[in-house]
């Protein structure tokens, strides 16, 4: 991808230090035959697709690998339907690889690569990617406080599964920074942004459930949860970007995605950024590592200071976690710790509040920041092409076609995932659980090639020069953003919003 970068700026130099995501490329003279935007969009379609199967009694992905959190390695692993609980999860897993390996080899040889040779690394991307994976599901890395109990566990690192995404990215970095045989060897299968567009593409679909599931709430807080992100974009986003080119200099590739990572949602929003303003794989993906990271300090404050400070406004406080969390895992669990530290408060009160209404508030916002971000990506490739294309004679104005070009495609998968499972649910809602089962196998395939994403970027970044050249610098812009106004502005939209908005009360 071409690179979008401010010239003098101090960070042009860190945005030279890591590889392109092209690594693998076809060689000359064999041009590719489609844009990898273009090929995720149609994988996650396929996969999708085959997912609504279920729809018609037929299972086409039950036999999917689903990986639970877990404290017994022997039950972590099983096929995602009960159609196929019968075999073993070893089949599940490899069955799943094969799977992935030749949807994604057909793409590969569309793009004009060596199929036996993107093979090869493909095995190995995805064996160690999902070992990853099931690492960073190990419940004392992800259980949350909520949950320990129910694993028989004192203590946790609060992590959530997406831990998972962290770990792919450091074993990456060792094999990049540390193996360069062994990256050199698996480079055919290094396409960070293959993945995670195709995985991008996917969660539409899971979205809509998310959304479907919260329509009886929806209906009441629709109007007010939309306002309050529509505030979050016009404030947060400009400030971080402001803060980020101003105070840190850092060019506009980079400072683009930190502004939507950290105001908006992680992984999502900082790759549809990136795509929209043509920025490089690696940096909406080291944003979204920070995101993943600082979710976890937010998830053991924030529901605490809201049981504390706002246990008499509970839906205010959902929408806290919902506007504050960046990730959506940590965004629900957050929901959901805040739920049971405001409930039991207000029992010792005397007020008994019917339970999952502050979680839910948290989830619903979080899923209409999500559906926002398709938007956001269209208004930032047409400023991006106005604006900062150096190609323009001054005074051209900007045509439909040049918009076209720098829109990432691949939203619009992710759009027409979310609104085709909207749709069904809302024409044929005696069918929302065939949605919901289908889509949960979807989402299978949709963490996978998240993990493999993370591991992919950190085989072609040289994380010693990253650092040195300025890559610290995306956590101090997180931490002053992020504790210097952002939680405090959500909370002082929530409370506008949500502020006398009450649960129902449990009766008897």
């Amino acid at each position: 991808m071409v690179s979008v970068t401010s010239s003098g700026s101090s960070t042009d130099t860190l945005a030279q230090s890591a590889s392109s995501p092209q690594t693998g490329a076809a060689p000359p003279g064999s041009a590719p035959r489609l844009s990898e935007d273009w090929l995720a969009m149609c994988i996650g379609l396929l996969v999708f697709a085959l997912s609504l199967a279920l729809l018609f009694g037929v299972d086409l992905l039950g036999w999917g690998i689903t990986t639970s959190v877990w404290t017994s390695p022997a039950k972590a692993l099983g096929a995602a339907s009960k159609n196929y609980a019968g075999i073993p999860a070893v089949v599940s897993l490899v069955g799943t690889y094969l799977f992935m390996l030749v949807v994604l080899g057909i793409g590969a040889k569309g793009l004009g690569v060596d199929i036996k040779k993107f093979a090869k690394g493909f095995t190995v991307v995805f064996g160690l990617s999902y070992l990853c994976w099931f690492f960073g599901s190990w419940a004392y890395i992800a259980a949350t406080p909520n949950t320990r109990a129910g694993f028989k566990i004192g203590w946790s690192l609060n992590l959530t599964n997406e831990s998972g995404f962290i770990i792919a990215l450091l074993c990456g970095l060792v094999i990049g920074n540390f193996m360069p045989g062994v990256a050199a060897k698996i480079k055919e299968a290094i396409r960070p942004e293959l993945y995670i567009k195709a995985g991008i593409v996917i969660l539409g679909g899971f979205l809509g459930i998310a959304a479907l599931d919260q329509r009886a709430l929806a209906t009441s807080v629709m109007f007010r949860g939309i306002c309050a992100i529509i505030e979050a974009y016009l404030i947060y986003w400009p400030l971080v970007y402001f803060v980020s080119r101003k105070y840190f200099k850092f060019s506009r590739e980079w400072a683009a995605p930190l502004a939507s990572g950290i105001s908006i949602c992680g992984v999502s929003a900082a790759i549809a950024t990136g795509g929209a303003i043509r920025a490089r794989a690696v940096v909406p993906v080291m944003v979204s590592s920070l995101v993943v990271i600082f979710s976890v300090v937010e998830l053991l404050i924030l529901p605490f200071a809201a049981q504390h400070f706002l246990w008499s406004q509970p839906m205010v406080a959902g929408a806290w976690m919902g506007l504050a969390v960046k990730t959506d895992g940590a965004a629900v669990a957050s929901g959901a710790i805040a739920d049971s530290l405001i409930r039991a408060k207000a029992a010792a009160a005397g007020i008994n509040y019917s339970p999952g209404w502050v979680m839910n508030v948290a989830a619903t916002v979080k899923v209409f920041i999500d559906i926002f971000i398709g938007v956001w990506a269209f208004v930032l490739a047409w400023v991006w092409a106005a604006k900062f294309d150096k190609t323009r004679a001054p005074g051209d104005k900007v045509k439909a076609k040049e918009i076209w070009q720098r829109f990432p495609k691949f939203v619009l998968g992710y759009v027409a995932t979310f609104l085709i499972v909207l749709a069904i649910g809302i024409l044929a809602p005696k069918t929302i659980g065939q949605v919901k089962g289908a889509m949960g196998q979807a989402n299978i395939f949709r963490g996978i090639f998240f993990v493999m994403t993370f591991f992919s970027i950190g085989v072609v970044s040289n994380f010693r020069k990253l650092w040195e050249e300025g890559i610290g610098r995306l956590a101090a812009v997180y931490v002053i953003c992020l504790f210097g106004y952002i939680i405090w502005i959500g909370l002082a939209i929530s409370w506008i919003f949500f502020h006398g908005m009450l649960p129902p009360l449990l009766k008897g």
